[in-house]
């Protein structure tokens, strides 16, 4: 396609027109592509990374207040990663408008280290054309469901591991999580999970996943251990 055409269809994709569309093209030109080093997106890719882990830092402790360091550190790592850009590169069809050498792969057979690098590079010229302002809402629209979603695994992990030593300590069993109930289409449903111990159900607890329920079941139970108030009722 002609490179007018690449520009307006990949700023389709993007939700962004730019002021200097030579940035996106920039962007999206992998060494193998570019006439000189200075063309290609590795100095782009470069300042994307620190760009995208200042926004995730920056949404982890506003929305997380109560997390410490070393949760927030796993959420970050996980989700600033080569294998979530990827994924967004993917959804974004960016193999359609990478500028490659040849011999290095072509449309879907461009290795996934170069789609997830261009992203980093997009979000680069994003910055540099539209500011911080325009770089945080790209990233926020495509990186936050990540963070959610790697924000409940690390919970469900953490509160699941300090129940289990908790029953272990006092009864010598490990919980069970029981699915009581579930709804909603096969696409999105929602399920009513509770703890029990030794025959005895704590307060259950709905989730969008299995794994968000688990782990509001086991602080739940935990919250009763301790004779606090649940956090999560099902109001049954």
């Amino acid at each position: 396609m002609s490179q007018s055409v690449l520009i307006k269809e990949c700023e389709q994709k993007l939700a962004y027109n730019f002021d200097d569309t030579t940035l996106l093209l920039q962007a999206l030109t992998h060494s193998s592509g570019a006439d000189t080093p200075a063309d290609s997106n590795e100095r782009l890719e470069f300042l994307g990374d620190s760009v995208l882990g200042y926004v995730i830092c920056e949404l982890l402790f506003k929305k997380f207040p109560e997390r410490d360091e070393g949760d927030l550190t796993k959420i970050k790592s996980a989700v600033v990663s080569r294998e979530t850009c990827l994924k967004i590169a993917q959804s974004l069809d960016l193999q359609d408008f990478i500028r490659i050498g040849r011999g290095v792969g072509r449309n879907s057979s461009i290795p996934p280290s170069i789609l997830a690098n261009a992203v980093e590079a997009i979000i680069a010229a994003l910055y540099l054309d539209g500011g911080i302002k325009i770089a945080r809402r790209f990233i926020l629209h495509h990186f936050a469901p990540e963070v959610m979603k790697m924000a409940d695994s690390i919970s469900c992990d953490n509160h699941k591991s300090m129940l289990q030593d908790m029953t272990q300590r006092e009864y010598g069993v490990h919980p069970d999580y029981v699915i009581l109930d579930e709804k909603g289409p096969d696409h999105g449903k929602c399920f009513k999970i509770a703890v029990r111990v030794k025959g005895r159900y704590f307060p259950a607890a709905w989730g969008n996943t299995k794994k968000s329920a688990e782990q509001h079941a086991a602080e739940n139970a935990i919250s009763s251990f301790q004779d606090e108030p649940i956090p999560y009722d099902c109001g049954d």
